[in-house]
């Protein structure tokens, strides 16, 4: 996943979408992988139109936000011990 498109908020759908769309092998129809995708994870109700709970707060969240959130539930750290590199998607302990 090499995009740095979508990273605001309110953009889940699409950001998915387009990992999807420029991923090593990706899906024929990549819209409806992210759907199915966020189905999965309880994040999208099963019309494929309307998040739930729980998508409109990983919604209202940028790339970032997402990104450490991730890590700090990983991890159990803060989200603020986190820096984020935009170019993988993925944060890290930030040094000190």
């Amino acid at each position: 996943m090499h995009t740095t498109k979508f990273m605001g908020k309110n953009q889940l759908v699409e950001r998915l979408t387009e990992q999807m769309r420029t991923q090593k092998n990706p899906p024929e129809n990549p819209q409806a992988a992210a759907i199915a995708i966020l189905q999965a994870r309880g994040q999208m109700e099963k019309d494929g139109k309307t998040l739930t709970a729980a998508g409109q707060a990983r919604d209202a969240m940028t790339a970032e936000q997402r990104a450490k959130d991730r890590a700090a539930k990983r991890t159990g750290a803060s989200p603020n011990a986190f820096s984020y590199n935009p170019k993988t998607n993925a944060a890290t302990f930030r040094r000190r």
